[in-house]
């Protein structure tokens, strides 16, 4: 028998949900066939059968959440290698609970235990801090406790779906999800003011029951994953959006030119993102401040400069990355997009792809919109949002021209950027964009 895994996909990741099994107990598969998908904080993706042989046993259902390592399925071989080392029967794990490790045999020596998943963001105990009140029973990984102080989150109120009920980071993320009040307030002052008329209750949320009108479901994991990610960087990042017009007449003039020939050369079409990517990453280059990451009162300065790109998905949306951006021309850059865009769209994208960006830019003008503010993608700070290239009548010289306008909007995190720092930065990807002049082939 093979034992298959929850993989450990990158380095920060404890845990994974089993969004579909591929293959059903008793079916026929080959090594390296996808066997079932996942979805983590970074990724979702396929994962390949570890063997040729019978999937033999499903030992967690669809939607469970486990920790890395989890014995998930086995798969019983061909070549006789089952009966030299025979299975050990484990119990299937209960909605949203990880699988038991067996014991072992009467006689057999014993294996030494797999480690257990090792939260991160540990942050080191200089003083004891008070528990929060109402506090589930059962252990508290030190991420979990960081979270319901940061957020005032009642932890009593959290249904926890890891082993024996502990509460994950997952739940967590859920719970604010769903928009649900945090039930602790903070500790009153010794010598508080006199009582104050205190403001009205927020009323609570309107209850929705199936019906012949409604119609209810519940959200997916990467809709869960998404808002919750949404929800902390608003929380961490004091978000402000500048937004630049650009004439792109000299790009569009430099992509009408070529655009026949790309697409018979390369089977797909070139796009004004390249154009926008590689402006940004001279710009980068120029302010590295732009490219940098906040931790606690440090700032971190990336030196290479990895740009990842948002990719709309059916049910939400990724951002894999391009990495070394301003080592790549226009052609390389537009390669790069496809690709990644397209294997994302496929669930075939690696961990690390979706890992390390400095940078991040959206391209809503794809779908029509012309301006837009975009949230940061924690842990950078500051992300480009591109709007639609359209025929604009424009004033040059005291005359009317028709130009190709795109507005470009830049929402940077105040605590670390000022206005001016990033307006500069944006006049400097506009400059690169209405000069351009460079040669895409």
């Amino acid at each position: 028998m093979t034992d298959v895994v929850m993989p450990q996909m990158g380095e920060s990741i404890v845990e994974g949900t089993l969004t579909k099994w591929l293959k059903k107990a008793g079916d026929r598969v080959e090594r390296d066939e996808p066997l079932f998908e996942i979805s983590t904080d970074k990724v979702d993706t396929e994962i390949p059968s570890p063997a040729a042989g019978t999937l033999a046993e499903v030992l967690v259902e669809e939607g469970q959440t486990v920790g890395i390592n989890t014995v998930v399925a086995r798969i019983a071989e061909e070549d006789g290698a089952a009966a030299a080392k025979p299975a050990v029967p484990v119990e299937k794990a209960p909605a949203g609970k990880a699988p038991q490790p067996p014991a072992p045999a009467a006689g057999a020596p014993a294996t030494a235990p797999a480690p257990p998943p090792v939260e991160p963001e540990v942050e080191p105990a200089a003083e004891p801090a008070a528990e929060p009140a109402g506090e589930a029973s059962g252990p508290l990984s030190p991420l979990v406790r960081k979270m319901a102080r940061e957020n005032n989150i009642d932890l009593s109120r959290v249904k926890g779906t890891g082993a024996g009920g502990r509460i994950t980071k997952q739940d967590v993320e859920a719970y604010l999800a769903q928009g649900a009040p945090a039930a602790l307030a903070p500790a009153a002052p010794a010598a508080a003011p006199p009582a104050t008329t205190k403001p009205a209750a927020a009323p609570p949320p309107p209850a929705f029951a199936p019906g012949a009108k409604t119609k209810i479901e519940p959200l997916s994991t990467m809709r869960i994953k998404i808002a919750a990610h949404m929800l902390l960087s608003k929380r961490t990042s004091a978000h402000v959006t500048t937004i630049h017009r650009v004439d792109m007449s000299k790009v569009a003039k430099m992509r009408e030119r070529f655009k026949g020939q790309f697409q018979a050369n390369h089977g797909f079409s070139l796009t004004y993102l390249p154009f926008i990517t590689a402006a940004a990453a001279v710009a980068l280059r120029q302010f590295p401040l732009l490219n940098a990451s906040l931790d606690g009162n440090n700032i971190v300065y990336h030196n290479e400069i990895h740009i990842g790109i948002a990719v709309a998905l059916d049910n939400g949306l990724i951002v894999p990355v391009i990495r070394g951006a301003d080592e790549k021309n226009v052609l390389g850059l537009q390669c790069a997009i496809v690709d990644l865009a397209t294997r994302a769209r496929s669930r075939q994208l690696k961990p690390d792809e979706v890992l390390g960006g400095t940078f991040s830019i959206t391209n809503f003008g794809s779908f029509g919109s012309l301006v837009g503010t975009p949230i940061i993608n924690q842990p950078q700070v500051a992300i480009l949002g591109v709007g639609t290239v359209d025929k604009t009548p424009v004033v040059i010289d005291d005359a009317i021209a028709i130009r190709s306008i795109c507005h470009l909007s830049l929402s940077f995190d105040h605590r670390l950027v000022d206005g001016a720092l990033a307006d500069q930065f944006m006049t400097k990807v506009k400059q690169v964009l209405e000069g351009w002049a460079e040669e895409v082939l």
